[in-house]
């Protein structure tokens, strides 16, 4: 994909409070345009000097976000209906409290919520949404239909994974409905499709401000910030020494095939077992990151030579039968019942990779207590809560700043 196509249109959208940003998306201009009503945080106000963002009167309350694979996009209010497809920039909306904003899932039926479960006052429900989803194509009249303020979807992500929908049609639906504002390659640190731009790469928690950004409540995402270092902080203070913590096999067990992943690569994809520093039973395959992930299939045979103390299986955690049947699999299996992790039963629920910051939350403390329950307490289970005293983060704490009650 070249790096010179242009977006953008000098003629106004459908929209007539429609605002323009200088947003480059492959050396392009991304037209930004926002919703009708605002959060009651005060955005940043530009002067009667600024180009005219097309309000006609009283003060100009725009305000612009800047993020790499979209660029600069301008609102002239936070936005009232967005449309989300992956199931993170949901969790990232959800975690600053925009969750009614929401008007679109790539999979409504699949999105997990046990862990808002054990947030007293918070709630998402996602059977009203709208499923994007569409024989893994990006249906262009569904888009129009949804007439959404904003599109949290990456244009480059929509093109590499959708042979029917070109940068032509992003601009279309740019002009038409609404800009688009998502960074999918952070997932992993790759650009999706491989596409030819300048590309850069944000933590969960960096992206995570970016949205705040979006929400003007910028308060949130620090707030809950704070809560995740703290955490982290907790957890590694309490760490043993490297040269005794258990083998972790971090992996996806499916019907007899194994694919590797690494637990301590970068990208939110391993935004939940990086800051736990595991120690990596399979430090020389090649894990998700990798530019041809079938580079990180291998066999029992090589899982055994391992011989992992803790299997986790990867994405798991949203998916409770299909846990217990890949559990029982790999016990009925000759070679895989031998791992250690099989015989002494620490096989244990993966968080998902496609997470934002209240997953996040959940799902380190969720790894520190399978990998550490001597040190954190034991793992309950999927869809179990926490004990009140074997807490790692405060529940009612993280409840109150998603609210606002900072």
């Amino acid at each position: 994909m070249s790096d010179d196509h242009t977006f953008g249109t000098d003629t106004p959208t459908r929209r007539e409070y429609v605002t323009y940003g200088g947003a480059v998306i492959g050396g392009g201009l991304l037209a930004g345009c926002a919703g009708q009503s605002n959060s009651g945080s005060t955005p940043t106000e530009t002067t009667g000097d600024e180009t005219d963002t097309g309000t006609s009167t009283g003060e100009d309350q725009s305000y612009s976000v800047t993020m790499s694979a979209v660029g600069t996009v301008e609102f002239d209010a936070v936005p009232e209906r967005v449309a989300v497809y992956d199931s993170h920039w949901a969790d990232h909306m959800v975690g600053l409290g925009q969750q009614d904003r929401i008007i679109s899932l790539g999979f409504p039926d699949r999105y997990y919520t046990g862990f808002y479960e054990e947030l007293p006052d918070v709630e998402f429900e996602t059977g009203d949404l709208t499923a994007m989803y569409n024989d893994e194509s990006y249906d262009k009249e569904l888009l129009y239909e949804l007439d959404a303020d904003l599109f949290h979807i990456d244009p480059y992500r929509a093109v590499a994974t959708n042979d029917n929908f070109d940068m032509d049609d992003v601009e279309e639906i740019i002009e038409n409905v609404g800009p688009w504002f998502a960074n999918r390659g952070s997932a992993n640190n790759q650009i999706p499709g491989g596409a030819d731009v300048d590309y850069e790469f944000y933590t969960l928690w960096e992206l995570f401000s970016k949205f705040a950004e979006v929400y003007q409540v910028q308060d949130r995402s620090a707030a809950l910030k704070t809560v995740r270092d703290e955490l982290v902080t907790e957890i590694r203070s309490n760490l043993p020494p490297e040269d005794e913590r258990p083998s972790v096999g971090f992996a996806g067990w499916w019907k007899g095939d194994i694919w590797v992943y690494d637990p301590n690569e970068d990208g939110f994809g391993a935004a939940h077992t990086r800051p736990v520093q595991l120690n990596d039973a399979f430090p020389d395959v090649p894990g998700y990151a990798a530019s041809n992930w079938q580079e990180g299939k291998i066999d029992v045979e090589k899982a055994l030579d391992a011989d992992p103390d803790v299997w986790i299986q990867i994405n798991a955690v949203n998916g409770k039968d299909a846990f217990e049947n890949a559990v029982s699999e790999m016990k009925d299996d000759a070679v895989a019942s031998r791992i250690t992790a099989v015989q002494k039963d620490r096989i244990y629920p993966g968080g998902v990779n496609r997470q934002g910051p209240i997953y996040n939350l959940f799902q380190i403390e969720m790894t520190a207590k399978q990998v550490y329950p001597d040190l954190f307490g034991g793992y309950p289970g999927i869809g179990e809560p926490v004990p009140g005293d074997e807490r790692l983060f405060d529940r009612r704490r993280v409840a109150d700043i998603i609210n606002g009650d900072i």
